[in-house]
């Protein structure tokens, strides 16, 4: 097993890493290499932001690569180890032949005016904002137009990403069994004048969103994750279901809805 270990630069993640990387040397197994370039294992030792960068960090080699989570932080929603679990984790790795859990993402490509294309992956969301002023976009479903949008902003979520910025702004939580991407709308003006649904909706694997600026002075945030592309001379962004899919070990990995509930109810208080 090639093994690499992908941290943030906080002082406990550092010395979390330093202890995996020590029990591992310890332990003497011969079929663990440490490798940064081409692993086969990824353990991201941080928060969901650590995961997040190591799954860019990787992206070009998904259908190769396993990560696992280490939580150093206030909230991992993506991590089954917490940083007190070092020896357990090396043993599972060392024992265990670990089974593999798929989620799915989303594929973000952006056409500019001169023709070009780029393309981006994203394990939690990719939106289009404008911070001054109102976003004006018509929003196609299929190449059909389905509205034209005014407000702050659009932004499409996985459904592991359905409990991030989706959940704050009134999305859906949905459960990551659904290859589906979320549209939800961020401020929307909706008067006399101009209707938009005003309610996030859900595609499947098969349909595409296409978002088209209807201004083109590069004003406009374009995002995936936590990293951006330029929006100068964008003519139009499609969103859809990915057909590559991201991969945890399942040494222990914590079913979706118990995340959620940790995450955001906590125990029950009587």
């Amino acid at each position: 097993m090639r093994l690499a270990i992908y941290s943030n630069n906080q002082k406990t993640s550092l010395e979390v890493t330093d202890q995996i990387r020590a029990a591992l040397m310890a332990a003497d197994n011969h079929e663990i290499i440490f490798d940064q370039i081409r692993p086969d294992v990824v353990i991201s030792v941080g928060g969901d932001g650590t995961l997040l960068a190591a799954f860019h960090e990787y992206s070009a080699q998904l259908t190769e690569i396993r990560f696992i989570g280490m939580h150093t932080g206030h909230l991992g929603f993506y991590s089954d180890w917490q940083k007190d679990e070092v020896q357990a984790l090396v043993a599972s790795l060392l024992n265990e032949p670990g089974k593999t859990v798929k989620y799915p993402l989303l594929e973000m490509v952006i056409k500019y005016s001169d023709g070009h294309t780029t393309r981006q992956l994203a394990l939690n969301e990719a939106a289009i904002k404008r911070p001054l002023g109102t976003l004006v976009a018509d929003v196609y479903i299929n190449g059909e137009l389905f509205e034209r949008f005014r407000g702050d902003g659009l932004t499409a979520a996985t459904p592991t990403g359905s409990t991030g910025y989706n959940k704050s702004i009134g999305g859906a939580v949905v459960h990551p069994s659904l290859a589906v991407i979320q549209l939800s709308e961020i401020a929307s003006l909706n008067n006399r004048v101009y209707r938009t649904l005003g309610s996030p909706l859900i595609v499947g694997p098969s349909e595409t969103i296409k978002i088209v600026p209807r201004r083109n002075d590069g004003k406009e945030i374009i995002t995936f994750d936590h990293l951006n592309q330029p929006s100068q001379n964008v003519e139009w962004i499609e969103l859809r279901v990915a057909t590559e899919k991201i991969a945890f070990t399942e040494y222990r990995h914590l079913e979706f809805w118990h995340r959620v509930k940790s995450s955001f109810i906590g125990p029950e208080v009587d």
